[in-house]
């Protein structure tokens, strides 16, 4: 058994604890995704925290950072860059856009046109940028955070099926409770803890740390159990879309990091259960005039499904 992906996050957690107040559970999971090679859609109200939480990760693990601010005059080539001509040595340079980093915020990515959010898609999913028939890869370990406000959606484009299943969790940073509101008060009451954050870890512990992740063993009731999930979003008779095979895919590696992140070298169904919320919720469409609560309809699915007891270690 490792220590190497338990060690990890332990020290991912305490350094994003200095500076998010609470959210335990929001802070496993944004690990879980980051050491699974995913990314993650942040949808919450203004003033949770969002934008934050992402420059803390970026500097706890010391890597680079670029923000996109969203907006409906927001052009392709203002994400990936584009190739501008030079007069005085008569060629084209690349310019590069924001995508040429390791931690990305697409800053309310739903602000901007269907176009330009087709941007962000080779990128995420293929890991490449192509300008002018030309590809080149993003900043190592690229990790994207996009957020997008659930309120004001007056003006927006909402994101289509096909960019919601590149992201492989949808989390929510949800409200403080009372104590955790003067927590905060008390915590930033003199100066920004953001402002002296130090980098706990670094690209290549995180990139062994994936390795160990990779290496994770899923028996095969874990992947029995999993598939059946994912069958249940689809099966159902309020359903109107499910989860694909890229949606059991992203729910199994999700569930080998957690498992990696705990300190184990193989998979348990409380694994699954960890992430399947984050990883499927967005992947479901329950049909008109049905409860459109999604996130209750995977609970009920995660409750009603029956649950593997043997043959989970090697």
């Amino acid at each position: 058994m490792s220590e190497k992906g338990k060690i990890f996050y332990e020290k991912l957690k305490g350094n994003l604890s200095r500076v998010i107040v609470g959210k335990e559970s929001l802070l496993t999971l944004l690990a879980t995704a980051l050491v699974a090679d995913g990314h993650v859609l942040l949808e919450d109200v203004p003033g949770t925290g969002k934008t934050k939480l992402a420059k803390a990760l970026a500097r706890s693990i010391d890597a680079d950072f670029s923000r996109i601010q969203f907006t409906p005059d927001l052009l392709p080539s203002d994400i990936t860059g584009l190739n501008v001509f030079d007069p005085k040595s008569g060629t084209f340079l690349l310019r590069k856009g924001p995508v040429f980093t390791t931690i990305l915020l697409a800053d309310e990515i739903n602000r901007a046109t269907p176009r330009t959010q087709a941007g962000l898609l080779e990128v995420m999913e293929e890991r490449q940028i192509t300008i002018d028939g030309q590809s080149y890869p993003p900043g190592e370990s690229f990790f994207v955070i996009a957020t997008q406000n659930p309120v004001e959606t007056a003006g927006t484009f909402p994101l289509p099926e096909a960019q919601l299943d590149r992201f492989m969790m949808k989390l929510s940073m949800g409200l403080p409770s009372h104590e955790e509101e003067i927590s905060i008060l008390e915590k930033y009451m003199e100066s920004d803890p953001l402002d002296t954050l130090a980098p706990v870890t670094d690209l290549k512990e995180l990139e062994e740390v994936r390795r160990e992740a990779a290496k994770v063993y899923a028996a095969p009731c874990i992947l029995d159990y999993i598939v059946r999930l994912a069958e249940a979003t689809r099966e159902s008779g309020d359903v109107l879309m499910g989860a694909s095979p890229r949606g059991t895919l992203a729910l199994l590696y999700a569930a080998k990091a957690h498992a990696c992140l705990m300190g184990r070298d193989f998979c348990t169904p409380d694994d699954v259960k960890a992430v399947a919320p984050a990883v499927l919720v967005h992947r479901v469409i329950l049909g008109y005039g049905k409860n459109t609560d999604c996130e209750r309809f995977i609970r009920d699915i995660l409750k009603n499904t029956a649950v593997p007891t043997e043959g989970l270690t090697p």
